[in-house]
């Protein structure tokens, strides 16, 4: 939309699978490294990044419908912060349909070929000074940025090119194969580790997202959690889960980055 963007609200902590994908960043960050040690922040993508306008959604309904001809397949299915697998299972299993490798495979395939589709035709939008806040945080030397998400690995990435952000990113955890979020979660320390070259500890990181899934695997590989109300969660409903800090959106890009970046 046009207009500048409202000041973000924040709040501070109240006391109280893998697949490897190589990407360069485009800004040479990692030229002249710093002498800090290299931290990584993981981010989510729907809620966090974009809004797909409901893309990801409709193109899983269109390949079930296809594939396994279920009518209104996502009635009552909570999706967000959820692992795509986690997903699939549910449906297989609600309609009846063997969670067998195959027919997740079926589901898998046939989603991402309706995914770019679904991406064109919907009115989906980069959320506020995300292209911003990644810029400023890919500057750098010893910030590392990767993905810790629910998406299939292919399907992330068809998202982050359609919206010109995946050359922000190297690496990341994905919900291919796992739907529980806190092991994606630790297999994207594993994946960084090996990137990285050497041990990635939890406290090393930070896992930025909009849902109380992704505060809850920060949390579970004692990584710093950053969450933005940008999603379906509100700031009210994600405060009890007590992030290391909240803000309402990223419009204030320095004032973000100058947090971030002091968590680390």
């Amino acid at each position: 939309m046009a207009g500048e963007q409202p000041e973000p609200q924040e709040f501070s902590r109240f006391s109280g699978t893998f697949t490897r994908i190589g990407r360069k960043l485009a800004t040479g960050s990692h030229q002249n490294p710093s002498p800090m040690t290299e931290k990584v922040i993981f981010f989510d993508i729907d809620g966090t990044l974009l809004n797909t306008g409901g893309a990801g959604q409709r193109a899983m309904e269109r390949a079930l419908t296809a594939e396994f001809q279920i009518d209104f397949p996502f009635d009552g299915v909570l999706t967000a912060g959820r692992t795509d697998r986690g997903i699939t299972d549910e449906i297989l299993e609600r309609y009846s349909f063997d969670n067998t490798a195959q027919n997740r495979a079926r589901f898998q395939e046939a989603y991402l070929a309706q995914l770019p589709m679904s991406l064109r035709d919907s009115p989906g939008l980069l959320l506020p000074k995300i292209r911003e806040l990644l810029e400023q945080l890919s500057l750098h030397g010893h910030v590392t940025l990767s993905l810790l998400t629910g998406n299939y690995a292919e399907g992330a990435w068809i998202k982050l090119r359609h919206y010109e952000l995946d050359h922000f990113f190297q690496f990341g955890g994905f919900g291919d194969h796992d739907a529980n979020r806190n092991n994606v979660a630790q297999v994207a320390i594993e994946v960084a580790s090996r990137e990285l070259d050497r041990a990635v500890d939890g406290s090393e990181t930070m896992v930025i997202g909009d849902t109380p899934a992704d505060i809850q695997c920060a949390q579970a590989i004692g990584a710093k959690c950053v969450a933005v109300a940008t999603g379906v969660y509100s700031s009210i409903e994600l405060e009890p889960y007590n992030p290391d800090h909240l803000f309402e959106d990223f419009a204030d890009t320095d004032k973000v980055v100058e947090r971030i970046l002091a968590m680390l």
